[in-house]
């Protein structure tokens, strides 16, 4: 005797072997033995043969109609067997009630099991409601199809248009754009950004870059609603005029400096700083705002303001107008030394916006070596200038240069960025960093000697940290360190500005000591600025990798130009002239296909181009001691991945 018996969710059929009432033993047709229990037996049969029943049963399910079926089920819960005899309309055979059972099972939708051969017609309303899931799927599953066949033939569906932010930068692996993309990533071996960028979906890479960070860090925009600025009290008018020191593209202007000559025959050295919180109170709408950024962000050729322009314009220390300060006075004697110090709030005259690009041909150690003080300001200027190498000094650091590091400028313009470099610890540089450093060291004293709280930047054992509590700052070599002297572009010099205001105004501080306000904004100001600047670093990396595409383009021009020996305009008798900068023939040619940049190794395979901040690390580079300057071919450029391929070529100079 045979049976078909449920087991693990599936039918099986065996041949007894033994039968003790409650279990049984049955040898399947493998002729694997195991023991079944009787209740899990559905129906004993003699024919056919085990694996015809089975191969016969299926066939039979396969044929129901399960719609029909399900019709012609009774509403309550009932016997396998029973409705297989309504539906053939005799009593079944065993292969038949076989058949049913399995069509039963088979089709959870329509029927809910409710024990062993025993089941129940799912109600109408949810029988539709399965039914349309499943089509919706179906439907789904048709549709990723297509999308991820274009996506392989590299074209873009319509539909991802609308999604691409989301598929790019927050991509949600529930929906089926996401799943289609990456099934075609992994048939081509790409990655989404380079895959999408071969659909034509990233018309540019430099936008890739930008929209990822506004996704992440300005999904509302970078846009500013209407505010207007609050009316502060008239404030004094200073006796001097002052004038600042920035770059060119420079709008935000925080600080400015003035000189004036006392009847004692001393200096008094201003250092004076914007004033916005005259005009921003704490939890007003603009502070809301700034209190969101934090800080400017910064990248090659543009800038996203921490403040409304209409702010910004109201404080900044633009030249030929009065703007409200803070300034700082030190007075100082023949030997530059500090006597005196005082802080005022004032209104102050901004005579001019000095800007390094025009300055600093006129001043800088060559100039001021050879005593040249023919331009405006240069006599004020040369002042600061030894001030500068005083402070230096005072702060128990050297004046050597001889390790001087160098800045990058990045100027941008129609997609086509110049990579420049200036010194640091130039004299503009020098005169605008010492001076912010005392204006900082000194407001952050004053906070600490009142017992007022502040925000402070810390060194110790070289880890820098923000901390609510004054410390030395030793890599400045000061005591106190609270950046106050950029309240346009970051959020903590506003917020110290108020606390200074507040001494100084002898009133309640905005923020009490152990303000957990004053936690939080050092909080969010310190992942926002590493964020920025993380982004700043980003968008450099990006423009080098441009410019080195440009001398690549630079390069494949020069090669495409005549062969001097062939052109008309070759000299007399055959004689061509001397052109430096053409290849002369198809030899030159070849061996100008290939960009060779200069390179300074850094340690093992890792080096920094030498003309512009880009470092990388190069396979091919042999055991080099640090310091050696080689010759690098470039390769491929990746602007997604922000990467570029280069090989060795040659050691320039060994380093000692």
């Amino acid at each position: 005797m045979n049976i078909f018996y449920e087991e693990d969710g599936g039918f099986k059929v065996g041949n007894i072997l033994t039968d003790n009432t409650t279990s049984l033993q049955v040898e399947n047709t493998h002729g694997k033995r195991s023991k079944i229990k009787s209740a899990n037996v559905m129906l004993r049969f003699a024919q056919p043969g085990l694996s015809e029943f089975m191969s016969q049963a299926e066939l039979v399910a396969a044929g129901i109609d399960v719609d029909f079926l399900w019709e012609a089920s009774p509403p309550d819960e009932f016997e396998f067997g029973t409705l297989a005899q309504d539906y053939f309309g005799h009593v079944p055979n065993p292969i038949e009630a076989a058949g049913a059972l399995i069509r039963l099972h088979g089709s959870p939708m329509h029927f809910y099991k409710k024990g062993k051969g025993r089941y129940k017609a799912a109600p109408p309303d949810a029988l539709k409601a399965a039914l349309a899931s499943v089509e919706k799927k179906r439907l789904q599953a048709e549709l990723q199809a297509r999308y991820t066949e274009q996506l392989g033939n590299f074209q873009l569906p319509a539909e991802f248009a609308e999604h691409l932010s989301m598929i790019l930068y927050k991509p949600d692996r529930n929906t089926i754009e996401v799943k289609a993309l990456e099934a075609a990533c992994a048939a081509t071996h790409l990655s989404a950004a380079h895959l999408l960028e071969k659909c034509g979906a990233l018309p540019s890479t430099h936008d890739y870059h930008l929209n990822k960070f506004l996704f992440e860090n300005f999904p509302r925009g970078t846009g500013f609603p209407e505010v207007t600025v609050e009316e502060h009290p008239e404030l004094p008018l200073a006796t001097v005029n002052a004038f600042s020191i920035d770059d060119a593209s420079t709008t935000e202007i925080d600080d400015a400096f003035s000189l004036e000559k006392l009847p004692n025959g001393n200096w008094r050295i201003g250092v004076h700083i914007a004033a916005p919180t005259l005009g921003i109170a704490p939890g007003s709408p603009i502070d809301v705002i700034a209190a969101q950024r934090m800080s400017t962000v910064y990248m090659p050729g543009d800038k996203i303001t921490m403040l409304p322009d209409n702010v910004v314009q109201a404080f900044t220390l633009c030249a030929d107008r009065v703007s409200p300060a803070l300034s700082l006075y030190v007075e100082v004697n023949e030997a530059l030394e500090i006597v005196n110090s005082e802080s005022r709030i004032e209104r102050l005259h901004i005579a001019a916006n000095l800007r390094h690009d025009t300055l600093e041909p006129l001043f800088n150690e060559e100039t001021l070596a050879a005593g040249k003080l023919d331009y405006a300001y240069a006599t004020e200027l040369k002042l600061l200038w030894d001030f500068a190498n005083k402070l230096e000094a005072m702060r128990g650091k050297s004046a050597d240069n001889s390790t001087q590091q160098i800045d990058y400028t990045f100027d941008v313009v129609n997609d086509r960025v110049t990579i420049g470099q200036r010194l640091r610890g130039s004299p503009i540089d020098k005169v605008v960093s010492e001076l912010m450093i005392l204006a900082n060291s000194t407001w952050g004293k004053l906070l600490d000697d009142n017992k007022v709280a502040g925000i402070y930047r810390t060194q110790n054992n070289g880890k820098v940290k923000m901390s609510t509590v004054a410390a030395p700052h030793q890599g400045l070599g000061v005591a106190h360190y609270a950046w106050s002297s950029s309240p346009l572009r970051r959020y903590v010099d506003l917020v110290n500005q108020r606390q200074i205001l507040s001494v100084l105004r002898g009133e309640t501080p905005a923020y009490a000591k152990n303000d957990t306000a004053l936690f939080t904004i050092l909080r969010d100001f310190d992942t926002a600025y590493t964020t920025y600047n993380e982004f700043q670093r980003n968008m450099e990396r990006y423009w080098c990798l441009r410019w080195l595409q440009q001398e690549k383009e630079k390069l494949e021009a020069l090669t495409r130009l005549p062969s001097p020996q062939s052109s008309p305009a070759s000299g007399r008798g055959g004689e061509r002239e001397d052109h430096s900068s053409i290849p002369a023939g198809e030899g030159a040619n070849e061996s100008l296909r290939e960009l060779v940049v200069p390179a300074i190794v850094l340690r093992e395979n890792l080096v920094k181009l030498a003309d512009i901040p880009l470092i990388g690390r190069i396979p091919s580079l042999p055991e080099t001691p640090p310091n050696t300057k080689v010759t690098l071919e470039i390769g491929d450029i990746d602007l997604l991945d922000l990467n570029f391929d280069a090989r060795y070529v040659a050691s320039i100079e060994v380093a000692a």
